[in-house]
């Protein structure tokens, strides 16, 4: 995928994604880290397109997430709503004219308001594997809650990679993922507090923290108290690891859901955001 120094073949990733997709984005991710700068720049820039389309064309619709109303049309809308526009319509045929699309209606799907903070355990090793997860875990959120997510990453430190009122793109926030190095011991409460934290700022009527980690504490004190403070939590947990992820759960009434795959990451926040 790499013919030459800088260079990233497009086409070869695309027959790799068609054949094993998390192989493929396992390995964009391990190229997002390359020390061909270039090459990495590149590939963290596809991971971006990549990573957001995904997130865009999964089950973002038809779950009974919304409410289809009419919204003033414009580039960016969604389909004609031709009952409400038929007055600008048969004007601009009397008038002989152009009709304005700006002066259409559209249909539009309008979200409950949601706030969401992801919160990415970096501690140990950051593979491939991981970083795509994260990274996917991210556009998802991105997608769902553009106007307040928030992206925190920690071990025994917390690190904003974007907050909640911040503004800046789901594409740099994926490429700022894909370029964390793992470090550090497993501060789980401090996680929590910060994604408190976060989430105090917001007025939305739902405020999700969702927790990418094995959940088991290193270092710091007991998450559970933490845990239970939160308006709603929900746990992805490695599937070969999550005794640790459900024993919190236990404790603090979140939801677990298992993750192993790149993709299972995406599928899972579908099924915890909605």
């Amino acid at each position: 995928m790499s013919p030459a120094l800088g260079e990233l073949d497009e086409a070869a990733f695309d027959d790799l994604f068609d054949n094993d997709p998390d192989a493929a984005l396992e390995l964009l991710s391990v190229m997002a880290q390359a020390t061909d700068v270039n090459l990495a720049r590149l590939s963290r820039r596809l991971a971006g397109r990549l990573m957001l389309d995904l997130a865009r064309t999964g089950k973002a619709t038809g779950r009974g997430i919304g409410k289809l109303t009419s919204v003033r049309a414009d580039l960016n809308a969604g389909d004609i709503d031709i009952d409400a526009s038929m007055d600008e319509i048969l004007a601009a045929k009397v008038e002989r004219r152009p009709v304005d699309v700006t002066d259409l209606m559209a249909h539009s799907w309008r979200r409950p308001d949601t706030a969401i903070c992801l919160v990415i355990d970096r501690s140990g090793s950051m593979n491939g594997e991981r970083l795509a997860g994260a990274a996917l875990g991210a556009a998802a959120c991105a997608w769902k809650a553009p106007k307040e997510f928030s992206v925190l990453v920690f071990s025994n430190t917390v690190v904003a990679v974007k907050s909640l009122k911040e503004t800046k793109s789901p594409e740099q926030v994926v490429a700022d993922i894909l370029s964390l190095k793992g470090h550090g011991t497993t501060d789980v409460a401090l996680a929590l507090t910060a994604a408190r934290r976060q989430l105090a700022e917001s007025n939305a009527p739902r405020r999700l923290t969702i927790l990418l980690s094995d959940a088991e504490v290193t270092t710091g004190s007991d998450p559970a108290p933490v845990a239970r403070s939160l308006p709603e939590l929900a746990i992805l947990a490695p599937s070969d690891e999550p005794d640790h992820a459900y024993a919190l759960a236990s404790q603090s009434g979140a939801r677990v859901d298992t993750v192993d795959v790149p993709l299972s990451v995406l599928s899972a926040l579908q099924n915890v955001i909605g």
